[in-house]
């Protein structure tokens, strides 16, 4: 269908290359667009996507570096001459524990993953104003918009690891309103601004050490079942392209039903 077609598009995804990311990527790539996978590691990237494909490239990137994020951007811009989709996936985080959650780890991920998304922004409004429109897709979280049932999911079971810390919700719920904020603030300039807030996506790793949690979320989720990153390269292709030209400052939870429970 024409309305998904990113023929003339080009993206930049933060974290292109990670569990999510890739997949986030390759949904962008079958639309047609021109995609800069922008990260800290061009090795991990030769790795996932080695260079077949002209259409994909990769830019460094550290997403709290407002320096590095400019140079990125403007590599893109030199290259390309445009940048029409921004894609936030990437994030930085530490510290687990609630009660023993240090001020460093708390303001390193509040830094890395809500601070990151409002300087990729800032650093690309000048740009969507000269040209009149832009998609920013920001990737939140379903611990944005609720709190984790710690008695169900964690407790026994060798769970307790894999409980979602504090400050990574409240980073997340923040960057929830920082999309709304920001799609206010840019529509009338053709921007759209929306957000992704996944469910349960278990990494192969933990699916593999831990059949027990794996089970657990599963039968918390109406659909019974855990997501695939595939499961996220249809709303990315929808807010990516013209299909969403009247959607904005939206939150799309892509997680088997878990919030409406």
């Amino acid at each position: 269908m024409k309305i998904f077609d990113l023929s003339s598009k080009v993206a930049v995804v933060t974290g292109g290359y990670g569990h999510l990311g890739t997949a986030m990527t390759q949904a962008l790539l079958q639309c047609g667009a021109r995609v800069v996978v922008a990260g800290r590691s061009a090795g991990k990237f030769s790795r996932v996507f080695g260079s077949a494909n002209q259409r994909l490239s990769f830019e460094p990137i550290d997403i709290c570096s407002t320096a590095s994020i400019q140079t990125c951007f403007a590599n893109v811009q030199r290259q390309f001459g445009r940048i029409d989709i921004l894609l936030n996936n990437a994030h930085a985080s530490r510290g687990r524990s609630q009660e023993q959650m240090s001020d460093e780890d708390w303001a390193y991920t509040m830094e890395g993953v809500l601070a990151s998304v409002h300087k990729t922004i800032r650093e690309l409004i000048p740009l969507f104003k000269q040209q009149q429109g832009g998609k920013i897709i920001n990737i939140a979280s379903m611990y944005g918009l609720l709190s984790p049932d710690f008695d169900s999911l964690y407790q026994g079971g060798d769970c307790e690891k894999y409980t979602n810390p504090p400050h990574y919700g409240a980073a997340k719920a923040a960057m929830i309103q920082l999309t709304k904020y920001y799609a206010v603030l840019l529509g009338k300039y053709g921007v759209q601004v929306n957000a992704v807030a996944p469910g349960p996506f278990p990494k192969p790793a933990i699916q593999q050490e831990n059949p027990v949690f794996i089970e657990r979320l599963r039968s918390k989720n109406p659909l019974h079942k855990i997501g695939q990153p595939d499961d996220l390269a249809g709303v990315i292709a929808l807010l990516s392209s013209a299909a969403s030209d009247f959607i904005t400052g939206q939150t799309i939870q892509v997680d088997g039903g878990w919030t409406i429970w």
